[in-house]
């Protein structure tokens, strides 16, 4: 819902995020493809299913976001890959500091957001049972 807001290269940059934020963990898992492809669907483009965990370089991806409003989308949809598995381990937190370190958002909106993504992942996970 929040990502056909980014522009075309905010898209795939962010794409890419979330195939490095799945994989960080060391723990790519079906919940989190199922996530990705739902980006994916949302965003019109097709998913990379090349990515490279080696080759991301995680500072210029996230120079293209240069408005607050797409720093904001990042990170909220980022945090329904996060508790899309119910986990929200260290690999992942220190990643969602990281970016928001560089994007200049403040801590407390993080916990904030936080929240709305376990209850956003939770409100997917219910509405996929409704519909199965």
């Amino acid at each position: 819902m929040l990502l056909m807001k980014l522009e075309t290269k905010e898209k795939f940059s962010f794409l890419q995020l979330a195939h490095y934020l799945a994989r960080i963990d060391n723990d790519y898992g079906e919940k989190e493809q199922e996530v990705i492809l739902e980006y994916c669907a949302e965003m019109g483009i097709e998913n990379d299913d090349d990515f490279e965990l080696e080759s991301f370089d995680l500072n210029a991806t996230l120079k293209d976001f240069k408005s607050l409003k797409s720093k904001k989308i990042v990170i909220l949809e980022l945090m329904i890959l996060i508790h899309a598995d119910d986990k929200f381990d260290f690999e992942e937190r220190n990643l969602i500091f990281q970016i928001n370190e560089i994007f200049n958002l403040s801590q407390k909106d993080i916990e904030f957001y936080s929240q709305w993504g376990k209850a956003a992942a939770a409100l997917y996970t219910q509405g996929k049972l409704f519909i199965d």
